[in-house]
């Protein structure tokens, strides 16, 4: 009895042990929680741009992997630009910006 009580030990804790490592990210994969925080910036990024009166009219893309931001489309200025990164920048969570904005 005491064996099967042991056995059913070290299968819970194998199961434990499995879940955990598949959650884990690896260099070429979010895990859950990246992938949430992730998603957490990029919605900030883009209602910050959309609530800027000057850059509303612009069609931005916002990705975010791991915290670095990437933002395309096309804007008419290079003021339009700057502005689009000086506010992504200002998010919490966001470690680089890559800017992929085409100046029309």
């Amino acid at each position: 009895m005491n064996k099967r009580y042991r056995f059913a030990g070290y299968v819970v804790l194998a199961m434990i042990l499995v879940a955990l490592v598949a959650c884990a990210s690896t260099s070429k994969q979010e895990s859950t929680g990246e992938y949430i925080d992730d998603s957490v910036i990029t919605t900030k990024v883009k209602t910050l741009l959309a609530a800027d009166d000057f850059l509303k009219s612009f069609q931005i893309s916002v990705e975010t992997n791991k915290g670095a931001v990437q933002l395309s489309g096309f804007v008419s200025s290079q003021s339009a630009v700057d502005k689009a990164v000086q506010i992504t920048k200002s998010v919490s969570g966001v470690k680089s910006v890559r800017n992929s904005l085409i100046v029309k």
